[in-house]
């Protein structure tokens, strides 16, 4: 495929270490091509590219990767391995060791959302939680 569209995070020489802990986090995932100034790597089967840019730009918040997952042994396991030294935020935000910002996310989230009614208490649950909860969100 022509035009591919894929992040390039910016790393101050970090950018190894972070291809190898995020393939240590997600299945499906490997370290495509390495030098010393750039790390290509796939995430269950999504291309990123890692650059050794040095300490001019710092990771923000203002992009983030949206890990949707199907249950709550998903969310505890993305969120156990990804705020490993990592900073935990509210409603599913947290920032991991390398400053990447990640939103783990239940998949039911946006049909909790859709009902009307059932929506305000959705959000009044989730303003509370840092780690999603999804026994808390469908009860809401």
């Amino acid at each position: 495929m022509t035009n591919q569209i894929y992040p390039c995070l910016w790393f101050d020489n970090q950018a190894k270490a972070a291809a190898d802990f995020y393939c240590s986090v997600f299945k499906n995932s490997k370290i495509t091509h390495d030098t010393p100034m750039v790390v290509n790597f796939e995430l269950n089967g999504k291309k990123f590219m890692g650059l050794n840019g040095g300490p001019q730009f710092k990771l923000n918040e203002a992009v983030s990767f949206v890990v949707e997952c199907e249950t709550q042994e998903e969310i505890d396991h993305y969120w156990n391995k990804l705020t490993e030294g990592g900073i935990e935020q509210p409603c599913g935000w947290l920032k991991d060791k390398f400053g990447v910002s990640w939103q783990i996310v239940p998949a039911i989230l946006g049909k909790l959302m859709s009902d009307p009614e059932k929506a305000p208490r959705v959000v009044e649950a989730f303003m509370k939680m840092k780690k999603f909860d999804i026994k808390k969100l469908i009860n809401a």
